[in-house]
Protein backbone atom coordinates (compact mmCIF):
# COMPACT_ATOMS: atom_id res chain seq x y z
CA UNK A 1 0.00 0.00 0.00
CA UNK A 2 1.60 3.21 -1.25
CA UNK A 3 -0.46 5.73 0.36
CA UNK A 4 -3.81 4.85 2.87
CA UNK A 5 -1.99 2.95 5.58
CA UNK A 6 -4.28 3.43 8.93
CA UNK A 7 -6.84 5.68 7.58
CA UNK A 8 -8.06 3.13 4.80
CA UNK A 9 -10.10 1.20 7.73
CA UNK A 10 -12.07 4.17 7.81
CA UNK A 11 -12.49 4.55 4.31
CA UNK A 12 -9.47 6.79 3.13
CA UNK A 13 -8.70 5.91 -0.51
CA UNK A 14 -5.58 3.85 -0.73
CA UNK A 15 -3.09 3.35 -3.62
CA UNK A 16 -1.95 -0.20 -3.93
CA UNK A 17 0.31 -1.69 -5.96
CA UNK A 18 0.51 -5.26 -6.93
CA UNK A 19 4.13 -6.76 -6.38
CA UNK A 20 5.74 -9.09 -9.14
CA UNK A 21 6.05 -11.91 -6.05
CA UNK A 22 2.99 -14.05 -5.31
CA UNK A 23 2.53 -17.53 -4.24
CA UNK A 24 0.91 -20.31 -6.07
CA UNK A 25 -1.12 -23.33 -5.46
CA UNK A 26 -1.56 -26.92 -6.66
CA UNK A 27 -4.20 -28.88 -5.68
CA UNK A 28 -4.58 -32.74 -6.55
CA UNK A 29 -6.84 -35.74 -5.67
CA UNK A 30 -5.43 -37.81 -3.07
CA UNK A 31 -6.51 -41.00 -1.33
CA UNK A 32 -8.42 -40.82 2.14
CA UNK A 33 -10.82 -38.41 2.91
CA UNK A 34 -8.51 -36.15 4.44
CA UNK A 35 -6.57 -32.89 3.26
CA UNK A 36 -2.27 -32.69 3.85
CA UNK A 37 -1.49 -29.58 3.59
CA UNK A 38 2.18 -28.78 2.10
CA UNK A 39 3.49 -25.12 2.22
CA UNK A 40 6.99 -24.44 0.28
CA UNK A 41 9.66 -21.40 0.90
CA UNK A 42 11.12 -19.69 -2.88
CA UNK A 43 14.05 -21.81 -1.55
CA UNK A 44 11.38 -25.22 -2.75
CA UNK A 45 12.09 -25.41 1.51
CA UNK A 46 8.81 -27.03 3.29
CA UNK A 47 8.11 -24.50 6.05
CA UNK A 48 4.53 -25.91 6.99
CA UNK A 49 2.64 -29.26 6.76
CA UNK A 50 -0.49 -30.53 8.05
CA UNK A 51 -2.78 -33.55 7.96
CA UNK A 52 -5.96 -31.90 8.06
CA UNK A 53 -9.28 -33.76 8.66
CA UNK A 54 -12.47 -32.37 6.03
CA UNK A 55 -14.65 -33.23 9.60
CA UNK A 56 -14.00 -30.21 11.00
CA UNK A 57 -11.25 -28.99 9.37
CA UNK A 58 -8.96 -29.51 12.35
CA UNK A 59 -5.26 -30.43 12.29
CA UNK A 60 -4.91 -34.52 12.89
CA UNK A 61 -1.35 -34.03 12.69
CA UNK A 62 0.47 -30.21 12.17
CA UNK A 63 4.17 -28.72 12.05
CA UNK A 64 2.21 -25.11 13.66
CA UNK A 65 -0.91 -24.84 15.50
CA UNK A 66 -1.35 -21.18 15.20
CA UNK A 67 -1.22 -21.65 10.88
CA UNK A 68 -3.57 -24.94 11.02
CA UNK A 69 -5.81 -22.73 13.07
CA UNK A 70 -6.25 -20.22 10.63
CA UNK A 71 -6.17 -22.40 7.75
CA UNK A 72 -9.33 -24.00 9.56
CA UNK A 73 -11.45 -20.65 9.57
CA UNK A 74 -10.57 -20.32 6.06
CA UNK A 75 -11.67 -23.56 5.22
CA UNK A 76 -14.82 -23.49 7.56
CA UNK A 77 -16.34 -20.30 5.85
CA UNK A 78 -15.42 -21.41 2.43
CA UNK A 79 -17.85 -23.97 3.30
CA UNK A 80 -20.12 -21.28 4.52
CA UNK A 81 -20.16 -19.18 1.48
CA UNK A 82 -20.62 -21.80 -1.09
CA UNK A 83 -21.75 -25.25 0.61
CA UNK A 84 -20.77 -27.45 -2.51
CA UNK A 85 -17.02 -27.47 -1.48
CA UNK A 86 -15.37 -30.29 -0.25
CA UNK A 87 -18.83 -31.84 0.13
CA UNK A 88 -18.13 -35.16 -1.79
CA UNK A 89 -15.36 -35.78 1.01
CA UNK A 90 -12.11 -36.41 -1.65
CA UNK A 91 -9.22 -36.55 -0.17
CA UNK A 92 -7.05 -33.71 -1.46
CA UNK A 93 -3.12 -32.76 -1.51
CA UNK A 94 -2.90 -28.94 -1.62
CA UNK A 95 0.98 -27.30 -2.30
CA UNK A 96 1.73 -23.77 -1.76
CA UNK A 97 5.20 -22.54 -2.76
CA UNK A 98 6.18 -18.56 -2.41
CA UNK A 99 7.86 -16.67 -4.97
CA UNK A 100 9.56 -14.17 -2.06
CA UNK A 101 11.02 -14.95 1.32
CA UNK A 102 8.87 -15.43 3.83
CA UNK A 103 10.13 -12.64 5.94
CA UNK A 104 9.75 -9.89 2.80
CA UNK A 105 5.92 -9.85 4.34
CA UNK A 106 4.65 -9.63 0.65
CA UNK A 107 1.57 -10.99 1.90
CA UNK A 108 1.33 -15.02 2.08
CA UNK A 109 -1.45 -14.59 4.13
CA UNK A 110 -3.27 -12.47 1.13
CA UNK A 111 -2.50 -14.49 -1.61
CA UNK A 112 -3.91 -17.69 0.35
CA UNK A 113 -7.43 -15.94 0.44
CA UNK A 114 -6.64 -15.93 -3.23
CA UNK A 115 -6.14 -18.98 -3.77
CA UNK A 116 -8.54 -21.04 -1.24
CA UNK A 117 -11.07 -18.38 -2.71
CA UNK A 118 -10.79 -19.73 -6.42
CA UNK A 119 -10.60 -23.43 -5.18
CA UNK A 120 -13.87 -23.34 -3.03
CA UNK A 121 -14.97 -20.55 -6.02
CA UNK A 122 -15.97 -17.52 -3.14
CA UNK A 123 -15.27 -14.35 -3.62
CA UNK A 124 -11.74 -14.19 -1.81
CA UNK A 125 -12.71 -10.37 -0.30
CA UNK A 126 -15.93 -11.96 1.00
CA UNK A 127 -14.02 -14.89 2.81
CA UNK A 128 -11.01 -12.50 3.86
CA UNK A 129 -13.83 -10.56 6.01
CA UNK A 130 -15.46 -13.32 7.43
CA UNK A 131 -12.08 -14.58 8.61
CA UNK A 132 -10.06 -11.28 9.66
CA UNK A 133 -10.15 -7.50 10.61
CA UNK A 134 -7.92 -5.51 8.09
CA UNK A 135 -8.86 -3.59 4.88
CA UNK A 136 -8.54 -6.20 2.50
CA UNK A 137 -6.77 -3.82 0.02
CA UNK A 138 -3.94 -6.83 0.00
CA UNK A 139 -6.47 -9.43 -1.13
CA UNK A 140 -7.97 -7.12 -3.79
CA UNK A 141 -4.09 -6.82 -5.18
CA UNK A 142 -4.02 -10.32 -5.59
CA UNK A 143 -6.85 -9.82 -8.03
CA UNK A 144 -5.57 -7.35 -10.01
CA UNK A 145 -3.20 -7.21 -12.61
CA UNK A 146 -1.72 -3.47 -12.06
CA UNK A 147 -2.33 -0.59 -9.76
CA UNK A 148 -5.62 0.04 -8.09
CA UNK A 149 -7.61 2.55 -5.97
CA UNK A 150 -9.12 1.02 -3.12
CA UNK A 151 -11.77 1.95 -0.40
CA UNK A 152 -13.34 -0.18 2.02
CA UNK A 153 -15.98 2.00 4.03
CA UNK A 154 -19.60 1.19 5.33
CA UNK A 155 -20.85 2.05 2.22
CA UNK A 156 -18.86 0.41 -0.13
CA UNK A 157 -15.61 -2.25 -0.55
CA UNK A 158 -13.91 -2.14 -3.83
CA UNK A 159 -10.70 -1.39 -6.24
CA UNK A 160 -10.67 0.23 -9.71
CA UNK A 161 -8.14 -0.96 -11.89
CA UNK A 162 -6.04 2.74 -12.70
CA UNK A 163 -2.67 3.40 -14.79
CA UNK A 164 0.08 4.71 -12.38
CA UNK A 165 3.22 4.56 -14.03
CA UNK A 166 5.43 7.36 -12.75
CA UNK A 167 8.12 8.77 -15.19
CA UNK A 168 10.41 8.97 -12.00
CA UNK A 169 9.67 5.12 -11.07
CA UNK A 170 13.60 4.75 -12.01
CA UNK A 171 14.20 6.82 -8.81
CA UNK A 172 11.73 4.57 -6.56
CA UNK A 173 13.19 2.09 -4.61
CA UNK A 174 11.93 -0.59 -1.71
CA UNK A 175 14.42 -1.23 1.04
CA UNK A 176 13.75 -4.10 3.51
CA UNK A 177 13.69 -3.43 7.15
CA UNK A 178 14.27 -6.61 8.61
CA UNK A 179 11.65 -6.70 11.08
CA UNK A 180 8.37 -7.90 10.98
CA UNK A 181 5.07 -5.67 12.35
CA UNK A 182 2.11 -7.34 13.60
CA UNK A 183 -0.68 -6.18 11.78
CA UNK A 184 -3.36 -7.11 14.17
CA UNK A 185 -1.84 -5.11 16.72
CA UNK A 186 -1.01 -2.26 14.77
CA UNK A 187 -4.86 -2.13 13.86
CA UNK A 188 -5.44 -2.27 17.13
CA UNK A 189 -3.17 0.93 18.20
CA UNK A 190 -4.74 2.77 15.53
CA UNK A 191 -7.81 2.42 16.75
CA UNK A 192 -7.06 3.47 20.33
CA UNK A 193 -5.18 6.27 19.24
CA UNK A 194 -6.12 8.05 16.05
CA UNK A 195 -8.52 11.17 16.66
CA UNK A 196 -10.28 13.17 13.59
CA UNK A 197 -10.58 10.48 12.04
CA UNK A 198 -12.67 12.00 9.41
CA UNK A 199 -10.23 14.77 8.96
CA UNK A 200 -7.75 12.32 8.61
CA UNK A 201 -9.80 10.24 5.85
CA UNK A 202 -10.25 13.69 3.91
CA UNK A 203 -6.47 14.30 4.26
CA UNK A 204 -5.19 11.22 2.99
CA UNK A 205 -7.80 10.41 0.65
CA UNK A 206 -6.53 14.15 -0.97
CA UNK A 207 -2.69 12.86 -0.54
CA UNK A 208 -3.75 9.75 -2.83
CA UNK A 209 -5.25 11.99 -5.74
CA UNK A 210 -2.70 14.13 -5.97
CA UNK A 211 0.33 11.34 -6.00
CA UNK A 212 -2.22 10.18 -9.20
CA UNK A 213 -1.28 12.51 -10.75
CA UNK A 214 2.48 13.92 -9.40
CA UNK A 215 4.54 14.86 -12.46
CA UNK A 216 7.96 14.63 -11.05
CA UNK A 217 10.15 13.55 -8.34
CA UNK A 218 10.07 16.41 -5.94
CA UNK A 219 6.17 16.85 -6.12
CA UNK A 220 5.86 13.00 -5.57
CA UNK A 221 8.55 13.76 -2.48
CA UNK A 222 6.43 16.49 -0.98
CA UNK A 223 3.49 14.61 -0.93
CA UNK A 224 4.88 10.93 0.53
CA UNK A 225 6.71 13.31 3.41
CA UNK A 226 3.04 15.24 3.99
CA UNK A 227 1.72 11.80 4.33
CA UNK A 228 4.38 10.39 6.54
CA UNK A 229 3.71 13.46 9.00
CA UNK A 230 -0.30 13.25 9.17
CA UNK A 231 0.13 9.52 9.82
CA UNK A 232 3.16 9.51 12.48
CA UNK A 233 1.10 13.08 14.30
CA UNK A 234 -2.24 10.64 14.04
CA UNK A 235 -0.31 7.58 15.89
CA UNK A 236 2.13 8.80 18.16
CA UNK A 237 5.01 7.01 15.85
CA UNK A 238 8.43 8.63 14.90
CA UNK A 239 8.70 8.31 10.69
CA UNK A 240 10.96 5.56 9.47
CA UNK A 241 13.25 8.72 8.21
CA UNK A 242 13.77 9.58 12.36
CA UNK A 243 14.04 6.62 13.32
CA UNK A 244 16.23 5.42 10.70
CA UNK A 245 17.46 7.42 8.52
CA UNK A 246 17.70 11.06 9.29
CA UNK A 247 20.70 11.71 7.20
CA UNK A 248 19.21 10.24 4.09
CA UNK A 249 18.96 12.75 1.18
CA UNK A 250 15.40 11.39 -0.48
CA UNK A 251 12.52 10.28 1.03
CA UNK A 252 11.43 7.71 3.32
CA UNK A 253 7.75 6.07 3.08
CA UNK A 254 6.61 3.84 5.76
CA UNK A 255 4.27 0.90 4.35
CA UNK A 256 1.53 -1.01 5.90
CA UNK A 257 2.18 -1.35 9.41
CA UNK A 258 5.23 0.80 10.53
CA UNK A 259 7.80 -0.25 11.92
CA UNK A 260 8.30 -3.48 9.82
CA UNK A 261 8.68 -5.17 6.53
CA UNK A 262 9.40 -2.51 3.84
CA UNK A 263 10.40 1.41 3.23
CA UNK A 264 9.96 2.96 0.07
CA UNK A 265 12.42 5.16 -0.72
CA UNK A 266 13.21 7.76 -3.36
CA UNK A 267 16.49 9.06 -4.85
CA UNK A 268 18.10 11.77 -7.14
CA UNK A 269 21.35 9.76 -6.91
CA UNK A 270 22.20 6.39 -8.88
CA UNK A 271 20.89 3.19 -8.09
CA UNK A 272 24.67 2.10 -6.58
CA UNK A 273 24.91 5.29 -4.97
CA UNK A 274 21.40 4.55 -3.46
CA UNK A 275 22.01 0.80 -2.51
CA UNK A 276 25.59 1.58 -0.66
CA UNK A 277 23.95 4.77 1.14
CA UNK A 278 21.35 1.65 2.90
CA UNK A 279 23.35 -1.24 3.06
CA UNK A 280 26.46 0.73 5.00
CA UNK A 281 23.15 1.20 7.60
CA UNK A 282 22.81 -2.61 7.68
CA UNK A 283 19.62 -2.70 5.06
CA UNK A 284 21.13 -5.16 2.79
CA UNK A 285 17.40 -5.80 0.69
CA UNK A 286 17.02 -2.76 -2.16
CA UNK A 287 14.41 -3.78 -4.66
CA UNK A 288 14.02 -1.29 -7.37
CA UNK A 289 10.47 -0.42 -8.42
CA UNK A 290 10.68 -2.07 -11.66
CA UNK A 291 11.90 -5.44 -10.12
CA UNK A 292 9.31 -5.22 -7.24
CA UNK A 293 6.20 -3.61 -8.83
CA UNK A 294 3.56 -5.84 -11.52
Amino acid sequence: MLTGEYAVLDGAKALALPTKYGQKMTVKNSRGSDLVWICYDEQGEKWFSSHISLYDFSAVDTTDEAVSKVLQKILKNCVRLNSEFLSKWNGFKVETTLTFPRDWGLGSSSTLFNLVGQWADVNPLELYFKVANGSGYDVACGLAESPITYISSADEVGYTAIDFEPTFSKDIYFVHLGQKANSDDAIKEYIKKAKKKKQLVTDITSITDDVLTAKSLADFETLLDKHESIISAAMGYPTAKEQHFSDYWGSIKSLGAWGGDFVLATSSKSGADTSAYFMGKGFTTVVPYKDMIL
